[in-house]
């Protein structure tokens, strides 16, 4: 499988918390998977970092590294497929999310119940 990690589900891992749920993390860890992690999300991450609502490693980049986990640039391609996704998709970085997982054939992980089946493969917990 090659898997997309939501912030959500990459900031509980990399925290080990609890929140994670144990489906995710067995997908996570499996040395099958290829987990990738959107620009989109460390970009995410540091605005809320930055803002004091967020707490993830400082290091961020190596700790995506140290745990196997590549990024995922952001193209052009996927810029214009967020901008034609349906509007009840607000969040920017979800629509990019979404873009991400179609255009690159990979399963969305998530708790969010905004994303759909009908969107995006998705890995919903």
């Amino acid at each position: 499988m090659r898997a997309l990690l939501d912030t959500h589900i990459l900031l509980w891992w990399l925290g080990d918390d609890v929140a994670l749920p144990e489906a995710a993390r067995t997908v996570i860890a499996d040395p099958a998977t290829a987990v990738l992690v959107s620009a989109a999300s460390v970009w995410e991450i540091a605005i809320k970092q930055a803002t004091g609502r967020v707490q993830a490693p400082d290091d961020l980049l190596d700790t995506l590294h140290d745990n196997d986990f590549a990024t995922l640039a952001i193209t052009a391609a996927h810029a214009l497929a967020a901008g034609g996704l349906p509007a009840h998709h607000s969040d920017p970085f979800d629509r990019m999310l979404i873009a991400q997982a179609q255009a690159e054939r990979l399963t969305l992980i998530s708790v969010d119940q905004r994303f759909s089946p009908d969107d995006v493969d998705l890995l919903a917990l």
